[in-house]
């Protein structure tokens, strides 16, 4: 439907996502709703699929409206730059309620964090418009312990999505560490769609 986010991963993307071998990666969709990971994102930060479809929102797990834990990393993970990813947050959602008028989870999504998270609503209020920066994060693994990733956002300029990479310096410490994760982290994720492919997860109340 015009005017409403999709969840299909667009062939050029699907493409670029196979070529980027076992470097940790999830797409996720013009609200920040995750559609897509892999099994090296499931072992860097926790298989997403313990947390219900609905729940499985970045920006929800930014801006929380209640006091739950996290939804999408199981450990902690420590950043560099949280007010630019913030800033940059609201502003993909503040673009996408433009470019997906009709879109009903959006607008719900808009409405709760405005009404439920003061600093969603503060940089809401402001307006600025910003683009994602390089990130560099630290992420607490309970099986290697800390692992030092370099976090980069890819926007496909029609749908919207974004596509997240975790990568580490190669030959690196970090690099090994990600290895082992990979072994020792959690089991492979259940979820039948996952394992067949380009499976979508928008959750639908």
């Amino acid at each position: 439907m015009d005017g409403v986010i999709s969840d299909h991963i667009p062939p050029s993307v699907q493409r670029a996502l196979k070529r980027l071998g076992d470097v940790a990666v999830a797409v996720f969709a013009a609200d920040w709703q995750l559609i897509w990971w892999n099994l090296s994102w499931a072992a860097l930060l926790g298989d997403p699929s313990s947390s219900p479809l609905q729940l499985r929102n970045f920006a929800r797990d930014r801006f929380p409206v209640d006091t739950g834990p996290a939804r999408l990393a199981l450990w902690p993970v420590a950043e560099t730059d949280r007010d630019s990813t913030d800033v940059a947050v609201v502003s993909d959602l503040r673009r996408a309620t433009g470019r997906f008028p009709h879109d009903a989870l959006l607008a719900r999504l808009v409405d709760e964090l405005r009404a439920g998270n003061e600093r969603f609503a503060e940089l809401w209020a402001i307006g600025t418009v910003a683009a994602h920066r390089e990130d560099h994060k630290t992420i607490e693994h309970p099986a290697v312990g800390a692992i030092r990733v370099d976090c980069d956002v890819l926007i496909d300029g029609d749908s919207e999505c974004k596509i997240v990479i975790m990568s580490t310096v190669p030959g690196s410490a970090d690099e090994t560490k990600l290895r082992r994760a990979a072994i020792a982290g959690p089991p492979v994720v259940t979820n039948s769609l996952v394992a067949r492919g380009w499976a979508t997860f928008r959750g639908v109340p």
